[in-house]
């Protein structure tokens, strides 16, 4: 199995991050440090180096996933003002450090309503808020009277804006990285884009794939470990097995990431274009994921998971981040994308 490069040193922006990574690890304001100042260099999805945006997030996230988790919301965030053509927004010197919150749950809505000289608030609940009681901003999809859906910024300092206690959150992946509800009682807030353009942007299709380079990043992690245990001592046959599945699938990821991000910058993933090809890498590096946690439980039993806190934390960070692809669901809505295209006459195979 071939190591990864830690990252391009040729850019200014990846130079060093490893080491970034390691004296921030341990501090969420440092991380959060960290997410301003890669906002301020990493190159915008779609802008022609989209390569770089990605190989930045699998390298956070091979040396430590939650400081991944932490600052790929925030570069998103910045891609998504971006693409609404709000360069003041975007500007991440101004507004601070960014979440995106656009999770619905049964029971909990967000309602947007417009009032005199169109000046929008926010009211109601809105679930899976990662960190809002420690950003300074978020962008935030509400619900409108029409049916439809909109993304808002809002700013998480303003009054009538409450976060839940972080103690309702005890997971043991990503600890640090708390998610709960937010209560926003007529906050104000500035519209992105119109009705249904979050979803619907090219750019929906793109920050999916950012996701999906972290997930495979965190595999490329525990991985190591399992490459590090064979080298310690002569491998019997089915170590060398699982060495040669998990470099199989990390080689069809990382092959298929560079690939999109190509097709991004070409302007080949547009549309449903974009949308298919969001789902099949995001697919794609679930399974390697998943994969790859298998080969390290079975390769390396329970002594790394009992006496090694780096990689007992590297599998249940990404046990946890792997829950935002929707497993069985999100391989139907693939294959129904699939079929919709062949039925339009455009066979996907």
């Amino acid at each position: 199995m071939t190591a990864e490069a830690p990252a391009d040193t040729s850019d200014p922006s990846l130079r060093f991050l490893t080491d970034r990574v390691e004296s921030v690890r341990h501090s969420l304001p440092l991380t959060l440090e960290l997410a301003l100042d890669l906002g301020t260099a990493v190159p915008l999805p779609g802008s022609g180096r989209t390569a770089v945006t990605w190989q930045l997030l699998t390298t956070l996230a091979a040396a430590d996933l939650t400081v991944a988790r932490v600052v790929e919301p925030h570069l998103d965030a910045l891609a998504i003002l971006d693409q609404a053509g709000l360069p003041d927004a975007a500007d991440p010197g101004a507004h601070g450090t960014w979440g995106v919150y656009a999770a619905e749950q049964p029971g909990l809505v967000l309602t947007a309503t417009v009032g005199t000289g169109d000046a929008w608030t926010l009211t109601g609940t809105k679930p899976w808020c990662s960190l809002a009681g420690h950003l300074d901003r978020a962008v935030v999809t509400a619900h409108l009277g029409d049916g439809g859906r909109r993304a808002f910024a809002v700013d998480l300092r303003s009054d009538g804006v409450t976060a839940e206690p972080a103690g309702t959150w005890i997971s043991r992946g990503l600890p640090a990285v708390t998610s709960a509800p937010v209560r926003l009682d007529g906050v104000a807030a500035t519209p992105i884009g119109g009705t249904d353009w979050y979803l619907t942007r090219d750019g929906f299709a793109w920050g999916g794939i950012g996701v999906a380079a972290c997930w495979y990043g965190g595999a490329l992690g525990i991985a190591r470990t399992l490459l590090d245990a064979a080298r310690r001592r002569t491998p019997d046959q089915i170590a060398l097995m699982h060495l040669g599945r998990v470099d199989a699938a990390l080689h069809e990821t990382r092959t298929l990431l560079s690939r999109a991000a190509d097709e991004v910058d070409a302007g080949r993933a547009t549309g449903q274009d974009g949308a298919l090809l969001a789902a099949r890498v995001r697919a794609t590096a679930f399974r390697c994921a998943e994969l790859v946690l298998d080969a390290a439980a079975h390769g390396l039993g329970p002594a790394p998971l009992a006496f090694d806190d780096r990689h007992a934390g590297r599998v249940a960070d990404l046990h946890l981040y792997l829950r935002q692809h929707h497993a069985e669901r999100d391989d139907a809505a693939l294959g129904r994308r699939v079929l919709d295209l062949t039925a339009a006459g455009d066979p996907a195979w």
